[in-house]
């Protein structure tokens, strides 16, 4: 950390009790208490299952440095531990972390959409390698404790932020921005994930949006080109620059950078640069990042083979003793599944999927579990396991009843039992469900060559 306790109290006025030396440096900022050690500046969490205050009387003993306490903990506190008084600890903690963000004065990038948010972020952070090391978030880090905390492990020997950010209701991004005053801002898309919460397409694109609130005024938003509900939303909070993104052959309007695939490589104003991830979905989104780069000086030429590793569930390609996987379990959306059949669609061979439940989909479900399985008829899959119970089994079921192996089942490990039957060596299966379907039990049971 490179606060010190004067910064404090001008945020907060006086410590409550605690011996005061204004100059010195804040310890390390802690949440866990498990991992709380000498020194550390203690944040205490509520969540619905635990209470960090239960803690405090621990903290002398740890010889913490100090902490924050919120004013609706109605318990003693050691009385000679340093510390304050807040309403809302969480929000404390994002300040710190804002304030370490403003000290460190590296660029931050902060990226959020309906689908892609991970692997774009993976994809940002492994384009900006050439300028140093680069802070950004990992797991699921992503949310209000996970954006401070990815700020807060920086240091001055990174050269940029690349901090994902998600959400699960109005506001929560518009919190992440504010935290995180971001340099750049890329959303990858608007789709349908998480409408059961939100109610529609407008409200998700009206969320998603609230990345550019905090947004610094010389910076600029990195957006694909062509979705008029996007332009739309963004329009409403910010009126700077916006680079927008295109494939060639995409029916979109014009685009300030455009890529044209050929083969294993993308075609950038005459620049040649190897994919770095199958699909097409994953060319646009490298197109994301090849912009940030642009924007953040890393020479192009140095992005030519560019390496990324996603994190498991997303984009792996696996081969199982001779059967090829299409690792996509980690979550689905809409839009993420129809990517993911499109990429299937290329495959040579023969091709199968395994589709189980996309959640949070609301009112909606049944009639976009349909679409899914009607596209899957459409490239005319070899065969289709359907992990999920009716209604949307029944409606995936008839939708995709022009498929000759068709099979509907609840658990994914009953997948097993038709693929079994099925499957060749060399054949080529794609999984893909949303994250509490757990399709990865599937994957130590499908035959072996």
């Amino acid at each position: 950390m490179s606060l010190v306790i004067q910064q404090l109290i001008d945020l907060w006025g006086p410590p409550v009790a605690g011996e005061v030396r204004p100059d010195a440096a804040v310890g390390p900022i802690c949440t866990d208490s498990r991992k709380l050690g000498s020194g550390d500046f203690f944040v205490p969490l509520v969540g619905e299952r635990f209470d960090g205050h239960t803690f405090l009387g621990e903290l002398p003993k740890l010889a913490a440095q100090a902490a924050v306490v919120s004013h609706a903990w109605h318990h003693p506190v050691p009385p000679d531990l340093l510390h304050w008084r807040v309403d809302d600890t969480l929000e404390a903690y994002q300040q710190l972390g804002l304030f370490h963000r403003r000290a460190l004065q590296q660029p931050v990038v902060a990226i959020t959409g309906s689908a892609g948010k991970t692997t774009t972020r993976e994809l940002i952070r492994s384009v900006l390698m050439p300028l140093g090391p680069i802070q950004a978030s990992t797991g699921n880090n992503n949310n209000d404790v996970g954006v401070p905390l990815t700020l807060l492990q920086a240091d001055n020997s990174h050269r940029a932020l690349v901090v994902e950010m998600g959400m699960r209701g109005p506001g929560e991004i518009a919190r992440l921005s504010r935290c995180s005053e971001p340099d750049l801002a890329v959303i990858t898309n608007i789709g349908t994930a998480h409408i059961g919460r939100l109610g529609s397409r407008e409200a998700i694109a009206a969320a998603k949006c609230e990345i550019a609130m905090h947004l610094s005024p010389h910076g600029a938003v990195v957006i694909p080109a062509g979705d008029s509900l996007l332009d739309t939303s963004l329009a409403r909070v910010w009126s700077g620059r916006v680079i927008r993104v295109r494939l060639d052959d995409d029916q979109a309007a014009d685009a300030d950078l455009i890529g044209c695939i050929d083969g294993d490589q993308i075609v950038v104003d005459g620049q040649r640069f190897g994919l770095p991830l199958d699909g097409r979905h994953n060319a646009r989104n490298f197109l994301l990042a090849i912009a940030v780069a642009g924007e953040l000086g890393v020479p192009l030429a140095s992005l030519a083979n560019l390496q990324v590793e996603v994190p498991g569930g997303r984009n792996r390609r696996l081969d199982k003793d001779g059967l090829i996987l299409l690792d996509e379990t980690y979550n689905a959306s809409p839009e993420a599944v129809l990517a993911a059949l499109d990429l299937l669609a290329a495959q040579p061979g023969r091709r199968f999927a395994v589709l189980g439940t996309m959640l949070e989909l609301g009112d909606r479900s049944v009639e976009l579990h349909a679409a899914i399985a009607a596209r899957a008829a459409e490239i005319k899959l070899d065969g289709l396991v359907v992990v999920a119970s009716d209604p949307e089994a029944a409606a995936m079921a008839n939708a995709a009843a022009a498929i000759e192996r068709l099979a509907v089942v609840v658990e994914p490990e009953a997948a097993a039992e038709p693929l079994m039957h099925w499957l060749k060596q060399g054949d080529v299966v794609l999984l893909k469900a949303s994250r509490g379907v757990a399709l990865e039990s599937l994957m130590p049971l499908l035959p072996r060559f």
